[in-house]
């Protein structure tokens, strides 16, 4: 890769020793490559690829296939390369990914842009936040949803799902009106829309890792 840059050997070798060490492949440089890991392939990947210092990067599935442990320390060197002013474009079918990485996010159906912009901005397009609400026992349970107004019962699992509610200030209603109705939730839990509801929603079906899965 040095040489593709027109490094000569004295450059090309500082910046082959810079980039194992910041990719903690400095142990494994003497090692054929067709021995390493999933993950010590992709970050050899990355460093060739920065070897001529790029200003724009362009990763396609960069975390394909890896464990989560491997996954995280990839992104934590993508979020570096974006802190040191480098422009990183990045595909991936991983939409906890995008959400994690991206300052801008652009949603492809059939290889046509359906929506664009930041995380928050595309999960305000989609309804559907609500706070779940699960109680101690049947009585507590029925009494909380005949006054629970267009609740979603889940007899089984004693819990209601109340649409809204997503905010501090929504969620702080909702606890003082079952405080003054004399009723206590052993637990609640908030669901926001996230980057999968949005792909379900712009598009009509799961996301392609999703569906991949089943």
């Amino acid at each position: 890769m040095a040489d593709l840059h027109h490094l000569d050997r004295t450059e090309g070798r500082l910046r082959a020793r810079d980039l194992l060490r910041r990719f903690d492949l400095v142990e494994a440089a003497a090692e054929p490559a067709a021995g390493y890991s999933g993950g010590m392939r992709r970050r050899l990947d990355l460093a060739m690829g920065l070897v001529g210092r790029p200003q724009v990067l362009f990763l396609d599935e960069p975390t394909t296939g890896l464990d989560p442990r491997s996954r995280r320390t990839l992104w934590t060197m993508i979020r570096e390369l974006a802190a040191d002013g480098v422009t990183v474009l990045l595909t991936t079918q991983y939409l906890e990914e995008a959400d994690q990485l991206a300052d801008r996010i652009a949603v492809l159906d059939h290889g046509r842009i359906v929506a664009a912009g930041t995380a928050d901005e595309l999960k305000s397009l989609v309804p559907g936040g609500h706070v779940r609400l699960t109680f101690p026992g049947p009585a507590a349970y029925d009494a909380a949803a005949r006054k629970l107004t267009g609740a979603v019962r889940d007899d089984a699992a004693l819990a209601l799902q109340v649409a809204g509610g997503a905010t501090a200030h929504e969620i702080r209603d909702l606890l003082d009106l079952l405080d003054r109705l004399g009723l206590r939730a052993d637990r609640l839990t908030v669901h926001t829309p996230d980057l999968d509801d949005v792909f379900l929603a712009l598009t009509g079906r799961p996301a392609p890792a999703e569906a991949s899965s089943r």
